[in-house]
């Protein structure tokens, strides 16, 4: 695919043509996820693999942030209608394939940064939510600012991480306290979780990538290549039925009695309106406050 005509995000290479930069480039939307982002990103990917020149893949967002998720203007027009994207006519029963062949191809094209034969690191500033989340945890290494945030907040309702990371980085208690609560964490306390590798003041995350990937490009790629495969081979098995599993979930959230009760909300009051009744709780900073003082 010819990055020229990429519509949702940039893509190239360092002076030296050993870094490819993939900027996800919806910065009036927050680079909020559109039908031609996952795409891109897949065709992005295997343009640097492809390239012998490339030793490493920086993805990072354009603008206030990395990724806000699902574009909820493209999605709730929709919902004004009383069919939000994701939720089906349930008049005739539910048809569960739909649902999982069109996340399917989302989730594979995410996941094309962690099976990719080149290092992937994540520069998330600003925020990284619910699909956002779903993309930076896909590659190998990520770097935040210390006050950026991540969650995934959609597992309070209507959302299942289709691809299925939490788990593998942190645990499973951790994991299970990230989707039972739908929490945004910041940068900081996600680097002290081990869910990313390291988390800095934002004025310093472009150097401090810059220095990892000055220390990887080092590297020969066939050396970074089968360090990567060793590891990866260490969970792709249970990986690959677990995103099955989690795709499968994810379609059936939004059809759920509370799925529904969520979309019927939506149009009464509006699709951001109703997103925000639902991640209000762990969003209060009198909550965030409670909960770091027991940590």
């Amino acid at each position: 695919m010819d990055p020229t005509t990429f519509k949702s995000l940039l893509y190239n290479t360092s002076a030296d043509g050993k870094v490819a930069y993939i900027t996800l480039n919806r910065p009036k939307q927050h680079n909020a996820i559109d039908q031609h982002m996952p795409f891109e990103i897949r065709a992005a990917v295997r343009l640097a693999n492809a390239n012998p020149n490339v030793h490493c893949i920086v993805l990072k967002g354009n603008g206030r942030g990395f990724c806000g998720g699902y574009d909820l203007d493209i999605y709730a027009a929709n919902a004004e209608r009383g069919q939000t994207a994701g939720s089906q006519d349930l008049s005739q029963g539910y048809e569960p394939f739909h649902e999982y062949a069109s996340m399917k191809e989302c989730t594979d094209c995410y996941s094309e940064l962690f099976h990719s034969y080149k290092p992937t690191i994540a520069q998330v500033h600003g925020a990284a939510v619910a699909g956002g989340s779903d993309i930076a945890l896909c590659c190998d290494l990520v770097v935040m600012a210390d006050d950026a945030r991540i969650g995934y907040p959609p597992s309070r309702v209507w959302g299942c991480p289709t691809t299925a990371m939490w788990s593998y980085r942190i645990g499973p208690e951790k994991a299970k306290r990230m989707l039972f609560t739908g929490d945004l964490i910041s940068g900081s306390e996600a680097a002290a979780m081990g869910l990313v590798l390291k988390a800095v003041p934002q004025a310093q995350l472009e150097e401090t990538v810059e220095l990892l990937t000055e220390r990887i490009k080092s590297v020969p790629v066939n050396q970074l290549w089968m360090q990567k495969q060793v590891i990866n081979s260490s969970i792709e098995g249970m990986l690959c039925s677990t995103q099955r599993l989690a795709t499968i979930f994810d379609g059936i959230t939004r059809n759920s009695p509370e799925g529904i009760d969520f979309q019927q909300l939506a149009q009464r009051v509006g699709f951001k309106a109703a997103v925000s009744a639902r991640d209000e709780p762990g969003r209060s900073e009198e909550y965030r406050k409670k909960w770091k003082s027991v940590l």
